[in-house]
């Protein structure tokens, strides 16, 4: 199997197992597309605001997971690493920023595309506001993040129409990361202003205890509640993003189809964590609530979530996804299943389930295989099934590096479990030299240990804005 970065945002890093194993040519391609800080604000996720016609038409033949969810609501951190390995971030150790030279932290560009294939230079940080992107004039331009992106993997995609091997193609959109007034997508509006909504929950919820690392830790807007105007443009340009991203994405369908590899190439959508619009006063990621952990997540497969022989024409024309309820679960996955269920696919034999202390195996899955779900109606749930988040803190009252401390400066860690309408999140003291966590910690009162409410879910928010805990 040949296996194929274009690279962005996500630091993608493919494991050896995949990379070593050459498939049958009756097996099938595989094509993951990750979008940076995506909630589930799209159209096959019952936002109504939301204009994703291309996602949703990928949702509309695909098993599409509502409730999935990340491991932490870090992109630099360990959201990345979980969601490669399969692994807990408890286990991984990686918490913080993990930059190593050459092919992970990216900054020397030099991760090929394969073996025999050059190495790619990648758009980047470190050159954000440097020329760095060849146009069809052949001059250097300003980042173009996503098309260059786009455009690099469908000249790949070019390249596999005559030959049979299988390949494994990883593309990552840096949209809808928000950057203010980048995106006013199309020429006229898309989202007018006067369209827009609020946060239908801005406040902290009213069970939840008031102590300070609530009160004050999720509070993103230094001085104060950020204007209601500016909200609503904050919410705008975000919503303008995802459609901009959207049609990348149909780009990259279309591609499909028009090369005629639609049929045989399995299609994994995710994001690598949600993203905070005013709920809970909170902003961006960096915590634990339902919209900067509830991530989504579709798995296209042919003749699998697709019925077998597919008719002449498009395997892509548009179908509205709320007339296959089948297609939809609500079983709660997350994104460290994700590798085992491709492992499993792929023909592969996956890794064995992990030891409860696992940190010296170094292979083993914490994460499930999804393939299950492919085969079944949403009649048949999970009730046990739970999905597990969690994020550092340097202290219980605000700091400089409250959202993203080091290692050596972490002091709590806020665990949280999702069932189907709860969330609990447990703030403890911890050690950052030990790895270890304490119900009683000796730096923190005891009022924040084991102190947080259940509140259930508010059905008809999660409908229109996506859901949030």
């Amino acid at each position: 199997m040949l296996a194929y970065s274009v690279r962005f945002t996500l630091h993608l890093v493919l494991t050896p197992l995949i990379l070593r194993v050459t498939l049958t040519s009756t097996e099938k391609m595989y094509f993951s597309i990750i979008a940076d800080d995506l909630r589930p604000s799209l159209g096959c996720y019952g936002d109504t605001l939301a204009k994703s016609p291309n996602i949703d038409q990928l949702a509309s033949k695909s098993q599409t997971f509502l409730n999935a969810f990340a491991q932490v609501t870090s992109c630099l951190r360990s959201s990345r690493t979980s969601l490669l390995t399969s692994r807990r971030p408890d286990t991984t150790r990686v918490y913080d920023f993990v930059f190593h030279p050459g092919i992970a932290s990216n900054h020397t560009d030099d991760y090929p595309y394969s073996w025999s294939i050059p190495a790619y230079h990648p758009t980047s940080f470190i050159f954000e506001k440097k020329k760095m992107c060849k146009g069809e004039d052949g001059k250097l331009h300003a980042n173009l993040t996503m098309c260059s992106e786009c455009n690099g993997a469908v000249r790949l995609l070019k390249t596999r129409v005559s030959d049979d091997t299988p390949f494994f193609l990883a593309v990552g959109f840096h949209k809808p990361i928000y950057h203010s007034g980048s995106h006013r997508y199309p020429l006229k509006p898309l989202y007018p202003i006067d369209n827009m909504t609020l946060a239908l929950d801005p406040d902290v919820p009213i069970l939840l205890p008031l102590w300070e690392d609530v009160q004050k830790l999720n509070i993103s807007f230094p001085y104060g509640p950020i204007p209601k105007d500016f909200q609503l443009r904050i919410r705008q340009h975000y919503y303008a993003a995802v459609s901009y991203m959207d049609s990348q994405v149909g780009r990259l369908l279309s591609a499909l189809d028009e090369l005629g590899l639609a049929n045989n190439t399995v299609v994994v959508f995710t994001s690598d964590h949600g993203w905070s619009l005013g709920e809970h006063g909170e902003w961006a990621k960096y915590s634990n609530f339902d919209v900067a952990t509830r991530v989504p997540l579709i798995f296209y497969v042919p003749n699998v979530t697709t019925p077998s022989g597919q008719p002449l024409g498009y395997t892509f024309p548009f179908v509205d996804i709320f007339n296959k309820p089948e297609l939809m679960t609500e079983n709660m996955v997350e994104l460290v299943d994700i590798f085992p269920t491709l492992s499993y696919m792929s023909g592969l034999i996956a890794p064995e389930p992990c030891p409860d202390f696992s940190f010296q195996e170094e292979l083993c899955t914490e994460g499930d295989n999804l393939a299950y779900t492919f085969y079944q109606s949403d009649e048949t749930k999970d009730a046990e099934k739970v999905a597990f988040s969690q994020y550092p803190r340097p202290a219980d009252t605000p700091q400089e590096n409250s959202d993203l401390p080091d290692l050596k400066d972490i002091k709590v860690m806020g665990y949280s479990v999702r069932c189907w309408y709860y969330r609990y999140t447990l703030w403890l003291g911890f050690n950052p030299k030990t790895f270890q966590v304490g119900i009683q910690a000796s730096h923190l009162p005891g009022k924040h240990e084991n102190s947080l409410s259940l509140f259930s879910i508010d059905n008809t928010n999660r409908k229109e804005n996506g859901g949030d805990l």
